[in-house]
């Protein structure tokens, strides 16, 4: 007797969750059909370049819209892996399925591809674990192969964080819910036996002030917090730091202890140029006294300035 098809769908968000799955596929040699939206106009769910793939089971991991039309997606999919034929469908405003609407207005417009690029697909699931950037390339049905869309994908965004106590904690829970990678330094062993469990290596434990700590692990697509009461903790830590290319470094205290840290730092020997990056008091929120909300200011702090996971080149 045939196996059913399974019409689950796995909500994964980001693009190397997308990608690394694929690269099981590929690996086990299991066929797939490789989803992307490739164009939208007007509001949407998710951002154009979004991708999902689906298995030979008819399991579907990622998803294009809210819940609107994934399954309908899913549906052709299967279909796409059943013909072999690469398809190109229209939601929303234009479509020819006039019952299926999008909410939010606009148009969406999906590739699905039954016979994607693997060794596209396999170079980009190598840079994200190099945490480098790449690109996929798609030729849409009936198009000019000559001009293809091309999309830009960022690894997974890292947070490091060095500190102790309910903020420290808070942090690690708060940024990783949102599926930020997680590394953790703290003087503090009840602090780091609490964070290890969601830590994506085993949390660094600070002896003293002055030891030497490698920060290599921040690269440019990575932020650093510091998260003491005690200060006197940060010194070495973002001078360290303040040697990489992170995009954010913030620091936890008042107006008058970031002006404090800054004057340390300066006889330290840290240039103006260097001092400019560091962000403090961190939050967007001011005077949050809950340890929570001070993470989800943070966080909110941290995401306004950061690159998009997808781009168009």
């Amino acid at each position: 007797m045939k196996k059913p098809l399974s019409d689950s769908i796995s909500l994964a968000e980001h693009p190397s969750d997308i990608v690394a799955h694929a690269a099981k596929m590929i690996a086990s040699g299991k066929r797939f059909a490789l989803i992307t939206s490739v164009a939208i106009a007007g509001g949407a769910a998710r951002e154009v370049g979004s991708l999902a793939v689906l298995d030979q089971d008819g399991e579907m991991t990622g998803y294009l819209s809210n819940g609107c039309i994934d399954k309908d997606i899913q549906l052709h999919a299967v279909e796409a892996l059943r013909t072999g034929e690469k398809i190109l469908i229209r939601y929303g405003d234009g479509s020819q399925f006039v019952d299926l609407k999008l909410p939010c207005g606009g148009s969406l417009s999906v590739l699905i591809d039954p016979a994607p690029d693997r060794a596209a697909l396999s170079k980009l699931h190598e840079n994200f674990r190099k945490r480098e950037s790449g690109s996929l390339t798609f030729t849409l049905p009936d198009h000019d192969p000559e001009l293809p869309i091309e999309f830009t994908y960022r690894p997974q965004y890292r947070l490091v964080i060095a500190g102790r106590g309910a903020i420290f904690r808070a942090m690690a829970q708060v940024e990783r819910s949102v599926g930020f990678g997680i590394f953790c330094l703290s003087p503090d062993e009840d602090d780091l036996s609490a964070v290890g469990p969601i830590c994506d290596a085993t949390p660094i434990h600070l002896m003293s002030s002055q030891q030497d700590i490698n920060l290599d692990i921040i690269d440019r697509h990575s932020a650093f917090l510091t998260l003491f009461h005690d200060h006197d903790w940060e010194p070495g830590l973002l001078h360290a730091a303040l040697q990489t290319r992170a995009q954010f470094i913030g620091c936890l205290g008042s107006r008058r202890t970031h002006a404090m840290r800054i004057e340390h730092l300066k006889e330290m020997a840290v240039s103006q140029e260097q001092l400019a990056r560091l962000k403090g008091p961190i939050g967007l929120v001011p005077s949050l006294r809950d340890a929570p909300l001070i993470a989800i200011s943070t966080l909110a702090e941290i995401i306004s300035g950061l690159e998009p996971s997808i781009s168009m080149v």
